[in-house]
């Protein structure tokens, strides 16, 4: 009860705008960019002198976004760029990453921010899949895999466990996943009729996404660290598409969307962290998940390690819908 309870009043954050170190010479993408915590976040790499990708779908709201930053006082050399891709549209993912490695030989965290909860249902995406799974999971995985080659090239000239890539989970894996994991494939497969149901799968899709990339490409001492956090409970337009009442209900519990850029900072940029944590779940406003649920951890081992081997079939679910795309 004290790790969920700290997740909805979380510690002071300890990595901020106060002693974030330069960012120049650094090449960040941020999905979903243009509003809430992830236009926070690229506030907070522009004035530290990243260069920042803003992706989005609506180049109208990155623009103006933008300009908001731009607007900032106290720029350290940083530049923010709009990448135009819609992750629910898996055949506009590979076009945007040939657009960035055009333009940059490396990239140095990509925050895979952006996702959808609860839209109407029967919302599906351009290739049939519903939208939450497609914009969480399935763009994420597609848009993670073709940056691969270039976070490794960059990996290999970088301090060890810098070059990161940074998913996006929610308080929901900690306070309503069910002890039946296993019926998390069938209902990956066959969405069910609730949409905060398969909200969650996504989300705990997230983490074994995190947890997949950490083996596949955090290994070596030049690898790449992968980590899932939950950005905390913010006031920002994710809950847009439910009832208008609940807002109000919640609001004593919502932060502003400046503290959840906090956690993807310290997810992103911690000097705290090393390979060894690949895989593993930040907290509020940054900080290891202390005690993860046992059998979410054995999801994520295979059936040869003693585990569930959930993770790995969820993985295979995704790599046979983005095969494609590739």
């Amino acid at each position: 009860m004290g790790t969920t309870w700290s997740q909805f009043f979380p510690p002071k954050p300890t990595l901020t705008e106060n002693n974030l170190p330069s960012q120049r010479g650094k090449v960040f993408i941020v999905t979903g960019g243009y509003s809430g915590v992830g236009l926070e976040l690229c506030k907070l790499l522009y004035q530290a002198g990243g260069k920042v990708y803003l992706a989005g779908r609506s180049e109208e709201k990155a623009r103006n976004a933008i300009a908001t930053i731009e607007a900032l006082p106290g720029n350290a050399g940083g530049e923010v760029i709009f990448l135009p891709l819609s992750l629910d549209d898996l055949t506009t993912i590979k076009p945007a990453v040939e657009k960035f490695t055009a333009a940059e030989s490396r990239l140095d965290v990509l925050f895979n921010n952006a996702g959808v909860s609860n839209p109407p249902r029967g919302s599906i995406s351009p290739q049939g899949h519903e939208l939450q799974m497609a914009t969480n999971c399935l763009g994420p995985h597609l848009l993670t895999q073709l940056l691969l080659p270039i976070l490794q090239q960059t990996a290999q000239e970088a301090p060890s466990a810098s070059v990161r890539v940074i998913w996006t989970s929610s308080i929901v894996v900690d306070l309503t996943t069910p002890r039946d994991v296993p019926s998390f494939l069938d209902e990956v497969e066959h969405p069910p009729p609730d949409q905060q149901r398969s909200y969650l799968n996504t989300k705990l899709g997230n983490w074994f996404l995190a947890h997949e990339l950490a083996v596949q490409a955090g290994s070596s001492d030049r690898g790449i660290l992968s980590l899932v956090q939950n950005p905390g409970n913010l006031k920002t337009n994710l809950i847009r598409h439910f009832p208008a009442i609940l807002p109000l209900v919640v609001a004593p519990l919502l932060h502003h969307a400046r503290y959840g850029a906090y956690t993807a900072l310290w997810a992103g940029l911690s000097n705290e962290l090393t390979l060894e944590d690949g895989g593993k779940y930040v907290l509020p406003w940054g900080r290891l998940h202390p005690s993860p649920r046992g059998d979410l951890l054995g999801a994520m081992k295979t059936k040869e390690e003693g585990g569930s081997g959930v993770a790995d079939g969820f993985v295979r679910y995704c790599n046979k819908y983005i095969m494609d795309y590739m």
